[in-house]
């Protein structure tokens, strides 16, 4: 072997990233007389539309061709799943910015410019927009709630020595993708169509593509290079744009293409799913949780989507790294007249970790006990502990045993590595002395199950070519969003050929290469698709090797060093692979893989839907002042478990970005619509994401020495999702700072935004200032 494998080489394309240089969808030289597209929105979040008038957009400059539902071929339903979203607004509108007619023009420009000029008259109806007007309304998706239990949680929160109910309201997110979303539609000469698309999950492309022209699925191509970003914003928001560009490439004979500006993007598309979560827990007076009640409610928007997933992730995820002995988790999925929530990085787990990570924290300060002494005394057991092969104190809400855990071990190294009593008591001190800057400190744990929920999700392909020359290339159904992901898998093939890693170019993702591809989603880029790559370049060695044997009349091939060690005779890579083109010997394969062991009843709750489990840890400790809302995080100490780490640099990136987009959700990133339901945060002057300013002075970020116990790629484990929930701990660092104004406790909503900040403190002064 070559050594390729856990070595920090950089990202594929950094060079091309700081230069300016990568090419992206809008980037792509398009054919001469491409046409762009926009849509024209709804300004009424709910109602029936009355009159659509398009004289003005039609007479505009540049205007080649306008659409309304009623000129659209066949069905452009753009759903992920429920069939339930229409290209364009059908008759009836369900949030403001809704697409309800489509713009063809010669640039960009004109096109945008000739949208603004339609009208649409709606005959409004109240809209839908909280979750306590859908639980009015009684607008919700499924029927009703989902309920999942293990134990009796009723009897036992009955006879708990302590119990406690609370609320946490948790907001939304929207994506910010550097890149917004774009496509590339281009007619091909056999009635095909070829896209090109920002998009983490190219087959579904294809397949909307497919189904709105009419065409079987093999006469689509969606190729996709690079995304800038995605983060679960380009699972299924990019099928409008995808199936608006190619339904006008056959409209029109010409290439389309599209891109929101920023405004429109954040209007149009969905956002992380806003939650609120009701406990209700019983313990002991060591704060031993005995049973606990959760109902857990998602806001969900006007359509499907992905909420039904996202949702039931969220219940996966309401024990996080604790032993739950009885729980019982309800889930209330609501239809609102707002944008569809959808997929962003933690999929419903983020949400579902928070409700208990604040009920731990209610839990110590109605005991008086610190909350990391509460943690570690409710964490799983150790993987080959007495409990943990007993089973039972290691079964999830969902009956899955937690055979893995490391989070004792690792959240005890970190405690010890980050000084968190030392400075424990610093902050204690330090607020005893001050009386309008306090200071908090916090540590949170992270157990995520890694896995698609949906079983048959959980599968990848691979395509990979060896030249005569030496040179290899590959493609497999992963996209590239600036994780890192292709340097990762090209790092596999290198290994697996024992060649340098610069012998290897990996091709754009492309559904005519591999087909039948899952979305680059679920944390499972890595696992899935270089466990393909691998098979792919397995098949291949063992042919060299079989030839290479024969023709050397050696007993041994050992593949190294870039050279092939054949018996005593060493050759160049770049020769071995010439002898074998020239015996005829195939150096081309595909490569398959399907992650084992899982199965999952939804209905009941029930079984295996994880492989394994990646844990984690953060210790964030920050300063507030009370009587603004203004803080800064002073320090940030992590410790994370990714297995074996194939590459540790872009491993430590991903957990360092993870968590800033963790903590921006939770302390800056505030969405706010108004009275009627129109977005008030709809770009970067009036929504803030986290700067560089923002950043912790001190930020030490530590990867955890465990390879994965589960047979992954070189027993790594996924690293894009976990971190964010590490973001919580500043949540909870500045409820902590809150404690010190008060003796109640603070119940901060999130984001933890200054004016919330601000209001909470004067909240706690008021209970202290009463008679």
């Amino acid at each position: 072997m070559s050594g390729v494998v856990h070595k920090s080489l950089p990202h594929d394309s950094a060079p091309l990233h700081v230069t300016g240089r990568a090419q992206y969808v809008d980037d792509i030289p398009a054919p001469a007389g491409t046409l762009h597209l926009a849509f024209g929105l709804s300004p009424a979040a709910r109602g029936t539309i009355l009159k659509t008038d398009l004289a003005r957009v039609h007479a505009a400059p540049g205007v080649v061709a306008v659409l309304t539902a009623g000129d659209l071929p066949g069905d452009c339903d753009v759903s992920p799943a429920a069939h339930d979203e229409p290209l364009l607004a059908d008759g009836r509108v369900h949030y403001i910015g809704q697409p309800v007619f489509l713009v063809i023009a010669e640039s960009h420009l004109a096109a945008r410019r000739a949208a603004r000029l339609g009208r649409v008259e709606v005959a409004g109806e109240r809209p839908i927009l909280t979750i306590d007007d859908a639980l009015a309304a009684d607008s919700r998706f499924e029927g009703g709630p989902v309920i999942w239990e293990r134990g009796d949680a009723g009897a036992a929160l009955l006879q708990a020595p302590r119990r406690l109910q609370g609320t946490i309201e948790i907001g939304g997110q929207e994506h910010f993708y550097l890149e917004g979303q774009a496509a590339l539609a281009m007619p091909l000469d056999d009635g095909g169509m070829l896209v090109h698309a920002s998009t983490q999950h190219p087959s579904e492309i294809q397949h909307k593509v497919a189904h709105a022209l009419d065409l079987p699925m093999a006469m689509v191509r969606c190729e996709v290079r690079r995304m800038g970003g995605g983060f679960g914003g380009k699972e299924s928001q990019g099928n409008a744009l995808a199936v608006a560009c190619a339904v006008a490439a056959r409209l029109t004979g010409r290439p389309c293409r599209m891109r929101y500006d920023r405004d429109d993007d954040m209007t149009i598309t969905g956002k992380r799913h806003d939650f609120r979560i009701v406990y209700d827990a019983g313990f002991d007076e060591e704060g031993r949780i005995l049973a606990v009640d959760f109902v857990q409610y998602a806001r969900c928007g006007w359509s499907q989507d992905l909420s039904l997933p996202v949702a039931d992730r969220a219940m996966l995820h309401a024990d996080n790294a604790y032993y739950l002995p009885a729980v019982r988790i309800e889930s209330h999925r609501l239809r609102t007249n707002t944008q569809s929530a959808t997929a962003f990085r933690g999929f419903g787990g983020p949400q579902g970790i928070l409700g208990i990570e604040r009920m731990m924290d209610h839990v110590a300060h109605e005991l008086g006990l610190d909350p990391l002494l509460v943690r570690e005394r409710n964490l799983y057991a150790s993987g080959g502990s007495t409990a943990a092969r007993s089973k039972q104190t290691q079964l999830t809400p969902y009956y899955q045993p937690v055979e893995d855990s490391v989070i004792r071990e690792l959240v005890a190294e970190l405690a010890e590595r980050a000084g968190y009593r030392a400075r424990r008591a610093a902050v204690d001190a330090w607020n005893a002395r001050h009386a309008v800057l306090k200071r908090g400190i916090a540590l949170t744990p992270v157990k995520f199950g890694i896995s698609f929920t949906l079983t048959h999700l959980n599968q990848a392909g691979a395509l990979v070519h060896v030249y005569q020359d030496g040179s290899i290339r590959l493609n497999h159904g992963g996209t590239e969003m600036g994780q890192g992901l292709f340097r990762k898998v090209a790092q596999v093939a290198a290994e697996r050929f024992g060649v340098r890693a610069d012998r290897v170019r990996i091709t754009a993702t492309d559904t005519g290469k591999v087909p039948n591809t899952s979305a680059t989603a679920a944390s499972s880029g890595s696992d899935l698709n270089g466990m393909a790559v691998r098979a792919a370049c397995d098949k291949i060695r063992a042919r060299m090797e079989d030839f290479l044997k024969g023709y050397h009349q050696a007993g041994t091939v050992e593949f190294r060093d870039d050279v092939v060690h054949v018996g005593g005779a060493v050759l160049p890579f770049a020769e071995a692979a010439r002898l074998c083109h020239e015996n005829r010997v195939s150096l081309s394969a595909t490569g398959f893989y399907k992650t084992p062991e899982i199965s999952w009843d939804r209905a009941r709750g029930r079984g295996r839907p994880f492989y394994y489990f990646a844990y984690g840890a953060a210790v964030s400790e920050v300063v507030l002042d009370t009587l603004t809302g203004e803080n800064r995080i002073l320090r940030v100490d992590i410790l994370h478990d990714v297995g074996k780490s194939l590459n540790p640099a872009l491993d430590i990136g991903q957990i360092e970005g993870g968590f800033v987009q963790g903590a921006g959700w939770l302390t800056t990133e505030e969405l706010v619509w108004d009275e009627n339901g129109r977005l008030m945060t709809h770009a970067p002057s009036t929504y803030k994401i986290p700067a560089c300013g923002d950043r912790p002075d001190l930020f030490d970020v530590a990867l955890f020495d465990n390879a994965n116990r589960a047979e992954t790629i070189y027993r790594s484990k996924a690293v894009g999702e976990p971190p964010l929930m590490l973001g919580i701990s500043v949540f909870l660092a500045l409820s902590d700072a809150l404690r010190a104004c008060g003796k109640a406790y603070p119940a901060l909503d999130a984001p933890a935004t200054p004016e919330r900040l601000m209001q909470a403190a004067a909240r706690l002064r008021e209970v202290i200032d009463e008679p």
